[in-house]
């Protein structure tokens, strides 16, 4: 019995297209973080460390602005309010933060970093900066300075973006929002 293999035009021509999918840096961006996300997990497992790389960000964000709203704790994760919200239960049920109403305006929440928190993100840190010299081996200083001034240029790409799309929202609107992506808060 022999095999018969067809040929398709239109196949090759979309095959053609996700191969050169490849040949860019987004795909490979994507592909790196996810395989940073799991090995983050992995080390932080086997260390004991009971946090998660979103739990990091936000108790590092809390360690420099502790007593932040948390509606503007969201908009410096660029997380929605119910995520954030989830986030924050699940962070004070392990005793890494707390919750207070605003005195002036009961409706806002602030959230403050414990003491259990500042511990475990002090643990975390030595942790994450290990990491980060391993996953980095073998990668030259000037290698590194070209990624980040890579990565620099397409973070303005998307923030010139972004700009556009505001500023039309704002004209149509006529509110001023402010944009997210260009906090440094990480």
């Amino acid at each position: 019995m022999q095999l018969k293999i067809s040929y398709c035009v239109n196949c090759s021509v979309k095959s053609n297209k996700i191969l050169e999918l490849d040949k860019s840096i987004l795909p490979w961006m994507g592909r790196a973080v996810k395989a940073l996300d799991y090995h983050l997990a992995d080390i932080f497992e086997s260390q004991g460390i009971p946090l998660t790389k979103v739990q990091v960000i936000t108790l590092r964000i809390l360690s420099r602005n502790n007593g932040i709203a948390q509606n503007k704790l969201a908009f410096i994760t660029n997380r929605d309010k119910a995520s954030l919200t989830r986030l924050i239960v699940t962070m004070e049920k392990k005793g890494l933060v707390r919750r207070e109403s605003s005195t002036v305006d009961g409706r806002v929440r602030h959230v403050f970093i414990t003491k259990k928190g500042n511990s475990m993100l002090e643990s975390a840190i030595p942790v994450l900066l290990e990491m980060m010299a391993d996953v980095q081996q073998g990668i030259s200083q000037k290698e590194i300075e070209i990624t980040i001034t890579v990565l620099k240029k397409i973070r303005a790409n998307v923030n010139a973006d972004e700009h556009r799309r505001l500023s039309i929202y704002n004209k149509n609107e006529k509110k001023n929002y402010n944009c997210r992506r260009h906090l440094n808060y990480h």
